[in-house]
């Protein structure tokens, strides 16, 4: 072969050889890439309908390592990109709720429900992170959980005589029309089918409900505790008011406790805890943002009452039941009620609100059925609703709303003694956009 002959087939192998290696670095790249897809398109999309394991915070979200990929249980939603952890901004927005909770409560230390106008969303831990389980076209008028599965809703629909029913049995990942409520009253299920708002009660799961028996001259809702044991609150025109007690499903009523007053009741709010058990407050006047109120307890039936709050003011005039100058009865503080929670026979906390104050919010407690009555130290702000849960004596949640500002979760693990800011919900909507 001549020189100039082997000078040309080397110099074609190089080019050869040159193109085949070029070739083999694209192929590696295109098959890193088909690599990265693959891994990113197996990453298991979190349900957002499911979420009932606990949740890592937004800090932890935040301090999770670059190269790892977000578990199922620690992201409401796909990460996007597998190899980078979330931004402080993307997980707030994953975790947020639409707007201002309009209902609360807890099934437990952890587990606990809360909606608003549209949503209802779910905790798994306490209270620091909430995931929306349930939209909807309506506003969130209560919500009451037998267990961590086992939930059901009211929603206002914009009926005078009715509330929208829906429900949960597997903790949330599906909730379903359950029937209506012909009753706006405080609503609570004792099992399963069985459940009382008011004078109304259902025994097939809310798809039909029977009215019962009340007294005359009743002052807010009657409150059944179980189909035999209900109580009532009467008001006479002698200026007198008596707390009535059925054992019989509302067929006959008796009295078992009255007082002359020289004012007009203007509400009651009942709950129980017991057959034997009933906490009654008491709604008076109402003035210079200002209203009375008082609240008794028994634990026998209605044998004996423990007066356990009387709030009097200079607006408002004297508490129901008591004079102005009475001494003896502890006061809440606010000079207007805020929510009754009552969580036993033994313990009860009632918030109460001053509408003229910066921060109108405080709450009160008994944990010995209302022999002693502390005044917990923190004044928060808000002047919207109080929403308080309470898991049993020592765990306690209270948000505290505004129709301008976020409202805010506190929690408490020593019955109101010491409170920690948990969770900021999202603005609403109206105050956002400004």
């Amino acid at each position: 072969m001549s020189k100039t002959k082997r000078l040309s087939l080397l110099l074609a192998s190089s080019i050869l050889a040159a193109s085949l290696a070029a070739c083999g670095q694209n192929g590696n790249a295109a098959s890193s890439g088909n690599a990265t897809a693959t891994a990113s398109a197996t990453v298991p999309a979190p349900d957002d309908a499911s979420a009932t394991s606990p949740t890592a915070s937004n800090a932890d979200a935040a301090s999770s390592s670059s190269s790892a990929i977000p578990a199922q249980t620690e992201s409401p939603q796909p990460s996007t990109s597998p190899s980078a952890a979330p931004s402080a901004a993307a997980s707030e927005s994953q975790h947020a709720v639409q707007g201002t909770p309009t209902a609360l409560r807890m099934a437990g230390t952890k587990i606990g429900w809360t909606g608003g106008k549209g949503w209802i969303a779910r905790t798994d831990d306490g209270g620091k992170t909430w995931h929306t389980q349930y939209k909807h076209d309506y506003e969130v008028l209560q919500i009451f959980a037998l267990n961590d599965r086992q939930a059901w809703a009211t929603l206002d629909i914009g009926d005078a005589k009715a509330v929208k029913l829906v429900k949960t049995t597997d903790g949330g990942k599906n909730w379903s029309d359950a029937g209506q409520i012909p009753s706006y009253a405080f609503f609570h299920f004792v099992n399963e089918n069985e459940a009382f708002s008011g004078s109304w009660t259902t025994r097939d799961g809310g798809k039909t409900w029977q009215e019962l028996s009340v007294p005359k001259d009743q002052v807010g809702d009657v409150y059944f505790h179980d189909r035999s044991n209900g109580w009532a609150v009467t008001q006479t025109a002698g200026k007198k008011f008596s707390f009535l007690r059925t054992q019989d499903g509302g067929k006959t009523w008796a009295s078992v406790y009255s007082k002359a007053w020289e004012e007009q009741l203007n509400g009651a709010v009942i709950r129980s805890a017991g057959k034997n058990d009933a906490w009654i407050e008491l709604i008076g006047g109402s003035g210079m943002t200002q209203t009375s109120y008082s609240l008794f307890h028994t634990a026998d039936g209605g044998k004996s009452w423990q007066p356990v709050v009387a709030n009097s003011t200079a607006g408002a005039g004297p508490a129901p039941g008591f004079k102005m100058d009475d001494k003896g009865v502890p006061s809440n503080e606010g000079s207007s009620p805020g929510t009754l929670y009552v969580v036993d026979t033994k313990t009860a906390f009632l918030g109460g609100q001053c509408q003229a104050c910066d921060n109108p919010n405080t709450l009160g407690y008994t944990t010995d059925g209302g022999k002693t009555w502390v005044n917990d130290k923190p004044q928060l702000p808000g002047y919207g609703k109080q929403l308080i849960a309470a898991a049993d004596a020592k765990h306690v949640s209270w948000i505290l709303t505004d129709s301008q500002n976020a409202s805010v979760l506190y929690v408490s693990q020593d019955s109101g003694a010491h409170w920690t800011k948990t969770h900021t919900f999202a603005k609403p909507e109206d105050s956002a956009a400004k």
